[in-house]
């Protein structure tokens, strides 16, 4: 094994370590790999500064809130303007058909881009798993998708509907084994969120909280597996044709999921949730004070026994890509398993432009790990997502 900086996370040249120098004892065989990552967002943004203007908030505490948040920017599909400067209180309805449209565009558009970057038509899609916290639809996203986008119809389909920031990795799972008993077929999973629609104003701190930290967007993976395990090789020769129109590097090396590990915090159910307001008419969603502790509390556990077995340490992990759930939530979990800020950039800096995008934001992290070129072949990496439940869910990548 070699030496690594005694700080996890704090790999001064990932990716540098020779080919094998590093043993694992995760099960071989041809494992469900990601070939394929696409991200969408609305049309507009809105600085933390904007938006306090444009919905006249004066209050200095919730200010404090938007401007000390981490976040400088948000994609959102605002209520409409009214005559007199003022934004429409939506109805429920209107939050739903403004959830239905936004969800399909932006998931259509992540999920066209997942595919060109896998060099695959969307003839090639066996199935699709949707995700979406944002709002209730029925036919769900799925069936919109296969519509709208054009997919076979005869797509296997899955919709996964109110797990919460946390769901994108439930998902994947899903999609994973999916890949993993039908080889060489492609599986794809869209994350949808449209976290406008889910907004309450009410001038209370705790819609105040919300409402200074959600975005809307839109991330998709594709996944294969290789039936006779040569996934980074066959996805190479594909992109080689992309390459030469411009379309994917060559060289990146494709992800390949080898474990995963959850943990559920029952005593903590009620610390993140979506239920009904009677006073307000709609869905408005909790966040608990106690949510970045109870998170980074256990975030140590889940991680020890996602590498139980593996022969590898924290340490030996050269990319973390954690769930940008808030910015007192990278702290806590930061601090607990010990990672350094370079660590956790993409966390941080997808945070910082787009806000929680619930599901997909592990997934916008990947996508600027993936650009930046810093991943190397045989390089580890952790997912981790954390949501309502409270849960902690985490994978384990190879590339």
């Amino acid at each position: 094994m070699t030496a690594t900086a005694p700080t996890a996370g704090v790999s001064t040249a990932p990716g540098t370590r020779a080919p094998g120098q590093r043993l694992s004892t995760v099960n071989a065989g041809p494992r469900p790999s990601v070939v394929g990552f696409g991200t969408a967002t609305p049309a507009n943004s809105y600085t933390q500064r904007e938006m306090l203007d444009l919905f006249g908030i004066e209050d200095p505490r919730i200010r404090s809130v938007f401007l000390n948040s981490a976040i400088e920017r948000r994609y959102l599909t605002l209520p409409p303007e009214l005559a007199d400067g003022t934004r429409k209180t939506e109805t429920q309805g209107e939050l739903l058909a403004k959830h239905k449209a936004q969800g399909i565009r932006t998931g259509r558009e992540a999920l066209e881009t997942a595919l060109k970057r896998a060099g695959l038509a969307l003839s090639d899609v066996g199935y699709l798993c949707c995700v979406t916290t944002t709002g209730l639809l029925t036919p769900g996203f799925s069936a919109h998708l296969v519509k709208d986008a054009g997919l076979p119809v005869s797509t296997g389909r899955l919709d996964v509907v109110g797990m919460g920031c946390n769901a994108g990795l439930n998902a994947m799972a899903a999609v994973a084994s999916w890949s993993a008993a039908n080889p060489g077929q492609a599986a794809v999973m869209v994350c949808a969120e449209v976290c406008s629609a889910a907004y309450v104003f009410d001038g209370t701190m705790r819609t105040s909280v919300v409402n200074s930290l959600f975005g809307d967007g839109a991330a998709a993976v594709v996944m294969v597996t290789d039936p006779a395990g040569t996934a980074h090789a066959a996805h190479s020769a594909r992109t080689t044709e992309t390459v030469e129109a411009g379309e994917a590097d060559e060289a990146a090396p494709v992800g390949t999921v080898l474990k995963a590990a959850s943990r559920i915090i029952p005593e903590a159910v009620d610390a993140m949730r979506y239920d009904w307001d009677d006073d307000q008419g709609k869905f408005s969603f909790f966040l608990d004070r106690d949510v970045p502790y109870v998170v980074g509390a256990n975030a140590e556990e889940v991680v020890d026994r996602l590498l139980g077995g593996t022969g590898l340490e924290r340490a030996d992990i050269d990319h973390w890509l954690v769930h940008s759930g808030g910015k007192k939530v990278i702290d806590s979990v930061k601090v607990n398993l010990g990672l350094s800020t370079y660590a956790l950039r993409h966390t941080t800096g997808v945070l910082r432009d787009y806000g929680n995008l619930s599901s997909g934001s592990f997934l916008f992290s990947y996508e600027r790990l993936m650009e930046e070129g810093r991943v190397r072949r045989g390089d580890y990496g952790v997912l981790m997502t954390m949501g309502p439940g409270s849960t902690i869910e985490t994978a384990l990548v190879q590339w």
